[in-house]
């Protein structure tokens, strides 16, 4: 364990960052799961924006690589072009 008040400090940020990514990411999928069990176009487009977005921001913020965010943006896009 850590000994030097600096480290210990540390300790609490990174936790604290790892509680919040968490919490982001969970959020994140939860919002993909829900945007991929849409069948009407119009509803799957206007909330695609949003998770569009979400999903932007995790990477923004290294949660997630920006080439698996890019493929994620591009599955779904494909999905909701392919409603009927």
């Amino acid at each position: 364990m850590a000994n030097h008040k600096a480290t210990k400090k540390d300790v609490r940020q990174s936790t604290a960052r790892n509680e919040r990514n968490r919490y982001y990411g969970k959020t994140t999928r939860n919002a993909i799961r829900d945007l991929k069990k849409l069948e009407e176009k119009a509803a799957a487009g206007e909330k695609l924006s949003d998770v569009i977005s979400m999903i932007d921001k995790l990477a923004k913020r290294n949660i997630i690589h920006k080439n698996k965010a890019a493929n994620l943006k591009s599955k779904l896009s494909k999905k909701v072009n392919a409603l009927a």
